[in-house]
């Protein structure tokens, strides 16, 4: 990673005028908006060192790890006051995390498989994959790289390591605790939903009153 301009603390979410809280999408929009600006083939706007700092913030708010940790320095999210224990939650969210875990190893390995020329997939694409809150998915991804079990390459984008194959393959995970976690739409070959027809609405009960008695009048008209 490139190191900070001028060796100054740099606040990338005010370099690429973003909200600490934004997702991986608005990061990804204001980046390219501003790379463009400040590129220095730009000969109007260009700005060498406006861009490798909005290539710096980008490199690290675009990685879940570098980024929660620049979140840790700069205070992002801390709680007010002192802190406390989340309770019976916690115990409940520790079995889901553990098969979070091991549906994004499932995701990686599979695109290894079918790519292997080109195994990685962004964060900003396994959000639309996984069925997880940025909270999960930033704490399964610490967890996943400490033990080497996925590792960045040079785009921040993730891929399965030899380990993380070995792992998924000695869990040896069913079906049913993998798909929980992917959402309908990503899945290969899924087809959307047949539109539901409206219900026919069967006519009301004194037009068909009305009918009988029209008939009734004009026989009796007759007679």
């Amino acid at each position: 990673m490139s190191a900070p301009l001028a060796g100054k603390f740099q606040d990338h979410y005010a370099v690429l005028d973003i909200d600490p809280k934004a997702d991986s999408e608005e990061i990804q929009a204001a980046y390219a908006k501003l790379a463009q600006r400040y590129h220095p083939n730009n000969s109007a706007t260009g700005d060498a060192e406006k861009f490798e700092a909005v290539n710096l913030a980008y490199e690290v708010l675009s990685d879940a790890e570098l980024r929660s940790g620049f979140d840790k320095i700069k205070g992002v999210g801390q709680d007010q006051g002192a802190p406390k224990f989340t309770g019976v939650d916690f115990f409940e969210a520790l079995g889901r995390e553990a098969l979070l875990r091991v549906a994004l190893l499932c995701v990686l390995y599979d695109r290894r498989k079918l790519k292997p020329l080109a195994p990685s997939i962004s964060v900003r694409h396994l959000e639309t994959i996984l069925d997880s809150t940025s909270d999960e998915l930033t704490s399964v991804l610490w967890y996943l790289k400490q033990r080497n079990l996925v590792r960045s390459d040079d785009k921040s984008s993730l891929h399965i390591t030899v380990d993380g194959m070995d792992f998924v393959e000695s869990k040896k995970p069913t079906a049913d605790e993998v798909m929980r976690f992917i959402k309908p739409d990503a899945i290969a070959g899924a087809k959307p939903a047949a539109p539901v027809a409206p219900p026919v609405t069967p006519p009301a009960a004194n037009a068909e009153t009305e009918s009988v008695r029209s008939v009734l009048n004009r026989v009796l008209a007759r007679a």
